[in-house]
């Protein structure tokens, strides 16, 4: 046996067993007053060992890697990311005992560089203007890495029929509740993978349940859906970090999605903010997206006397986020008016 294909063998079992001793993550249930009948799970996604959603695909990616031939023993690990799926990568090429650098915009949040500096790999930060995943290639091809290529794989490196992916994960821990086939399910779009894995899952599965994607407005994903544009760019940019992409990305599938919700950042930041004192902890700004758009359809339903739940995703660690969306003077030199959209928010809890 040739010394590349016993390594694969050994990575490939290190992965097996960090997968088995992972349990799965919890499924957070709030009953809103204002939504009889209407019953709300969150998946709490920052309970992985690395805080975030991202923990599933930076695996998956590693084994895309590993099972293609792409990765070798001793060969460096590239990727583009706004910090979450990085701090996953990070975390895992110490598991296998490799180089890893990830490519970021120079305005992400202060603690995830902290704690991708903290696992050993190298952070790459980027001005305005440049395009992370065109570094991260560039390097990859100059330095002999393995770029992971989150946004271009993350559809396809996720086995959306099963294999414990998020969306099997959700239904089978609803079986035992009151709706376990449920209404929506919601999700932000950042690669795309979490919004078609989990609409490939539900027709596979032949069920009804539909899926939303919670976009910060004018975010890549809500222009292309209006127009099925693969091309398609933002009219604007966002704070929220990890969702709302500048441009569509490869694992943008629009066709299994049904519904897009578009948050402004300063309603995403109040949503976050409540979280904390509803559940306990602090989340990202994607989890507040998530709450919004949840809180909207809710509503609708209400309004056509419909029952039933809608599930969505608490994205990640909010202590990530401590000197920018939970820090009231990043906002207010950000033009976020929070106190406005917190009232508004409690309104709509209320009414």
């Amino acid at each position: 046996m040739s010394t590349d294909r016993a390594w694969l063998k050994q990575a490939l079992a290190c992965l097996a067993q960090e997968a088995a001793r992972s349990a799965d993550t919890h499924l957070l249930r709030l009953d809103l007053p204002a939504f009889p009948g209407i019953r709300f799970y969150f998946k709490d996604e920052a309970a992985h060992p690395t805080g975030s959603l991202k923990h599933r695909l930076a695996r998956s990616l590693y084994l895309y890697a590993l099972c293609n031939g792409r990765l070798r023993a001793g060969q460096g690990v590239i990727d583009a990311s706004s910090g979450s799926t990085a701090i996953s990568e990070a975390w895992f090429a110490r598991l296998l005992g490799l180089r890893f650098q990830a490519v970021m915009p120079d305005c992400t949040a202060p603690a995830k560089v902290r704690l991708i500096h903290s696992l050993g790999a190298e952070c790459v930060l980027l001005p305005p203007g440049l395009d992370a995943s065109e570094v991260a290639r560039d390097r990859a091809t100059a330095e002999g890495l393995c770029y992971l290529d989150q946004f271009g794989l993350a559809e396809r490196a996720t086995d959306w029929r099963g294999n414990n992916n998020i969306a099997e994960s959700i239904l089978a821990q609803m079986a035992l509740e009151p709706d376990p086939e449920p209404a929506w399910v919601v999700c932000g779009a950042g690669t795309g993978g979490t919004s078609a894995t989990l609409g490939r899952y539900l027709r596979y599965r032949r069920l009804d349940s539909r899926v939303c994607v919670a976009e910060p407005t004018g975010g890549a994903f809500a222009e292309g859906w209006r127009t099925r544009d693969p091309k398609a760019v933002a009219s604007q940019r966002t704070l929220v970090e990890g969702i709302g992409r500048s441009h569509a990305e490869p694992g943008f599938l629009y066709d299994v999605v049904d519904a897009v919700e578009e948050v402004d950042d300063a309603d995403s930041i109040a949503a976050c903010w409540w979280l904390e004192g509803a559940l306990g902890r602090r989340y990202g700004g994607s989890s507040g997206t998530n709450l919004v758009a949840c809180l909207r359809l809710a509503a609708g339903m209400r309004e056509r006397g419909e029952r039933g739940a809608i599930v969505s995703l608490l994205c990640d660690r909010g202590e990530r986020y401590a000197e920018t969306l939970f820090d009231a003077g990043w906002l207010a030199r950000q033009g976020i008016g929070l106190a406005a959209a917190q009232t508004a928010l409690l309104a709509r809890l209320a009414s």
